[in-house]
């Protein structure tokens, strides 16, 4: 499967809301709200994160969700005590006002054959890593960065010569390569959102690392949003942070503004 090259994003400043400005927030995790770690499980969480997510998901009347790759169940461990809105392993997932979504049992059976195709490969080089997320299967490569278009190429083979996973499609991230069903994508699942309250009618703003997050760029700038991309590298995403912390900050300058829960619309 082929994606599109996302095109440079022009540098900006990280914009505060203004007066009056009504913001539905959308936040990716991985390398977005904590740095990368070589192994999904070696990623640690600024102490004081959660409590700033929770202000800040008072202060905008509730409009706020993480959106990750990562189960909804790996984001409450790695944010408690706060148990915010969240859409989980793109979107297969996901926990809003109206109750919590998940994905069908027929999609983790499907992945058996994929399953038994890695298991070799990964027992022959310890450095490479199978996460299994049950309707889903990344392979990072994080320890073994020379092995990328070997790790892509080997999973891109799998997925089309196999017809049992043909439901499935390719996503490229950081030192990882993920097989999840096809129509689950982060902008899937912000749009998702944006059609219920209390997201309906804000301004989406989404802030995301990854080629994995494209999609909601794309979706938020539809919707006449704002993309925030975090860190290095080309994205459609208009505004740029930094880095982890640099965007932390920022969340944490907008707990100090006056609540933004006043509807109003998206603006022209």
């Amino acid at each position: 499967m082929t994606q599109t090259r996302p095109r440079p994003a022009p540098l900006g400043a990280l914009p505060l809301p203004g007066p009056g400005e009504c913001w539905s927030l959308f936040l990716d995790f991985d390398g977005t709200l904590a740095e990368l770690a070589e192994t999904p499980d070696g990623v640690r969480v600024d102490p004081g994160l959660p409590a700033t997510l929770e202000a800040l998901h008072r202060a905008f009347g509730g409009a706020l969700a993480v959106v990750s790759g990562r189960s909804i169940a790996q984001l409450d461990d790695l944010l408690a005590p706060a148990r915010l809105p969240a859409a989980g392993m793109h979107g297969l997932e996901r926990r809003s006002a109206k109750g919590a979504r998940g994905p069908g049992e027929g999609f983790v059976r499907a992945l058996d054959p994929l399953r038994a195709a890695l298991a070799p490969m990964v027992e022959d080089d310890p450095r490479l890593l199978v996460e299994d997320k049950g309707p889903s299967i990344v392979l990072h490569y994080r320890r073994a960065p020379e092995r990328e278009e070997e790790c892509r190429r080997v999973m891109a083979r799998l997925l089309e010569g196999e017809p049992a996973l043909a439901r499935f499609r390719l996503v490229l991230g950081k030192r990882m390569v993920e097989a999840v069903p096809s129509g689950s994508d982060k902008g899937a699942a912000i749009l998702d959102f944006m059609r219920e309250r209390p997201f309906a009618g804000r301004r989406p703003v989404f802030a995301g690392d990854d080629l994995t997050d494209e999609d909601g760029f794309d979706v938020v700038a539809k919707l006449s949003g704002l993309g925030i991309k975090v860190g290095e590298g080309e994205s459609r995403a208009p505004y740029r942070a930094a880095s982890v912390d640099e965007l932390i900050a920022w969340l944490h300058r907008l707990t100090r503004c006056p609540p933004m829960t006043r509807s109003g619309g998206l603006p022209h």
